[in-house]
């Protein structure tokens, strides 16, 4: 485990990117501090210098060009530092690599459940391997939450109704506490978690089922995306969504997911987690062009985490 930083004020840097976070916030809080200073020292040595018994007539003080340069150029360049720098930390942040392991999660009053792609899930404790960027897709099943995880120095908000996603490549194995960082009731403070770093192979020994750990899916570890194909045939999709690239009632789900839809009003979306949830819950939102709005809302009925599954198998209909 790694040791607390700046003299323990700061977690442990469990991640690259908390390395990069706290170094700014080092040199953000340096400035301050000296600036602090420089400005403190310069008004109390001006009080003393020109205080009334040694400067009894106001000295008729006129503008120093140089001095009004200096005085602009230096923090308008210290702030480009720090933008530039801030820029590049947030950027590493938020793009996740491609090769990221994908994990869903949602947030509930008042816990975390993730799911996995070999059809696991857990509630409370996030099992991800060391060393391997992981991507977390998250949203809520009823009100704002966000995922924070000190240690990581990564969080994000979980909103009801759309998808946002954090990322990060743990340093080492160990554990990780998670909280929600945004009011969500009155059990806010309750809703804590852990994260569970282990070696690659390790993690491969869970994923199969080899560890012991509290990790459910129905009974067995169907994959995510085998759950969501039985989710479709479950609630009827394929009566009117063909596999094989066909027209039917409704849009093929064959190369679906990624593809750019042409809608009834000329406007085109990119077919994403959000617009196939949208689909779901409110179909004649966004009524692809060449269909007609005839399909159910299928609101109440299906849960997060069936739409998560129905995405995950939508995502292997290439």
């Amino acid at each position: 485990m790694a040791e607390h930083t700046f003299f323990g004020l700061l977690p442990p840097q469990a991640t690259e990117i908390a390395k990069g976070v706290d170094d700014l916030f080092i040199f953000i809080t340096a400035i301050s501090v000296f600036f602090f200073l420089l400005v403190i020292g310069l008004m109390l040595s001006f009080a003393r210098k020109y205080r009334a018994e040694k400067n009894p007539v106001p000295t008729d003080i006129h503008e120093n060009l140089p001095l009004e340069i200096l005085w602009t150029a230096i923090p308008t360049l210290i702030l480009g530092v720090i933008f530039v720098w801030g820029f590049i930390v947030y950027k590493d942040m938020s793009a996740a690599p491609g090769s990221a392991y994908e994990i869903r999660a949602i947030g509930k009053q008042w816990l975390w459940k993730f799911q996995y792609d070999h059809g696991a899930s857990t509630v409370g404790e996030l099992y991800v391997p060391a060393r391997q960027p992981v991507k977390i897709i998250l949203t809520s099943d009823d009100v704002l939450h966000s995922l924070f995880i000190p240690d990581f120095r990564v969080k994000k908000d979980a909103v009801p109704g759309m998808y946002t996603s954090l990322w990060f490549r743990a340093d080492e194995p160990g554990e990780h506490v998670i909280y929600c960082a945004e009011y969500c009731g009155t059990n806010h403070s309750g809703m804590l978690g852990k994260v569970i770093v282990m070696e690659p192979g390790k993690f491969e020994e869970w994923r199969s089922g080899k560890l012991d750990a509290t990790a459910t899916s129905n009974g067995e570890n169907v994959p995510l995306d085998i759950q969501g194909k039985a989710l479709t045939e479950k609630f009827g999709c394929v009566a009117c969504h063909s596999t094989n690239g066909s027209v039917m009632v409704g849009p093929s789900f064959k190369g679906l997911y990624g593809k750019t839809e042409t809608l009834s009003d000329n406007s085109k979306i990119v077919v994403d987690d959000a617009y196939i949830r949208e689909s779901i819950i409110e179909p004649q939102a966004k009524v692809v062009l060449g269909f007609d709005p005839v399909m159910a809302t299928y609101k109440g009925l299906v849960k997060e985490e069936d739409i998560n599954a129905i995405i995950a198998y939508l995502q292997t209909l290439k």
